[in-house]
């Protein structure tokens, strides 16, 4: 049975009576319950973490669709993939009710619509080699909800994301993660306690498949693209511990080699002084 937790009355009331620090308090004081309720829900996770890989080890992709909040944070989670871990820009994708137009300003009714969802994976040639995760705060979006129900009857794997026990998207999902963080400091607005909890999740799901991929090497984002100046010196610094060569040298291969991992490769199938480590 759905019990909507994230639309009960929040614990504190008077919000615009308490004074500024008081307020900051409290909400970090309902923010501290969310790792634990997160980890209370990493055996469901690690399921649909498992499903993900095998799927993409074997050619498929990961999709994430949501409205609101909930939708933004999958277009982060899929964003992030490339730059971080060096794959292509297809191989996770976040998609948001109402399209990119959504992701700065809400779409009227673009969450009701459950048949848009599926129409909207059309355009990227899903199959049943992909893997859908529908993340939803309430559990009920109809977007979401849809969404699954067709990826369901076209074979596909699917998961979620939610933050309420017993909700219509996760009897949808094959791999339901309930993440139950209950009420909201402002009631209502999950983009509190619930978004940092789906946050978490995301990150904890992309970051686990990727490693196990094989798009890490010991600690570091050895596949990461290189798109500043930041990220160049610490790929140089990363070149320099695994290879024992000096600064200047390492900039050299990263230059023409264009990664840390095509680099180390480079100085370790050559001539060029070597540490292991």
């Amino acid at each position: 049975m759905e019990q909507r937790t994230t639309e009960k009355d929040s614990n504190y009331n008077h919000l615009e009576q308490m004074p500024l620090r008081e307020i900051l308090q409290n909400i970090n004081k309902e923010d501290k319950t969310v790792p634990d309720a997160v980890e209370k829900a990493i055996p469901q996770l690690e399921k649909l973490a498992a499903a993900t890989i095998e799927k993409m080890q074997k050619g498929g992709r990961l999709f994430y669709i949501g409205a609101g909040t909930s939708g933004r944070l999958g277009v982060v989670d899929a964003s992030e993939c490339p730059p971080t871990f060096g794959v292509p820009f297809d191989w996770v994708v976040g998609i948001i009710a109402g399209g990119d137009p959504a992701i700065r300003k809400a779409v009227e009714n673009a969450e009701d619509d459950e048949g848009q969802a599926w129409k909207d994976l059309g355009q990227y040639n899903i199959s049943p080699k992909d893997v859908l995760v529908g993340i939803a705060a309430s559990g009920s979006t109809p977007y979401v909800v849809g969404g699954l129900q067709k990826a369901n009857e076209a074979g596909l794997i699917t998961g979620c994301i939610v933050c309420n026990a017993g909700s219509k998207v996760a009897a949808e999902a094959k791999f339901p993660v309930e993440i139950i963080t209950g009420p909201e400091f402002l009631t209502g607005s999950t983009r509190m306690k619930a978004g940092t909890a789906q946050k978490l999740a995301l990150n904890m799901l992309s970051t686990s498949v990727m490693v196990l991929l094989g798009r890490v090497k010991g600690n570091k984002m050895f596949d990461m693209q290189l798109t500043n100046h930041k990220l160049v010196d610490r790929a140089v610094r990363m070149i320099v511990t695994e290879t024992g060569l000096n600064e200047e040298k390492a900039s050299e291969l990263l230059k023409k080699h264009g990664s840390v991992r095509n680099a180390v490769a480079y100085a370790s199938f050559t001539d060029e002084k070597t540490i292991s480590k």
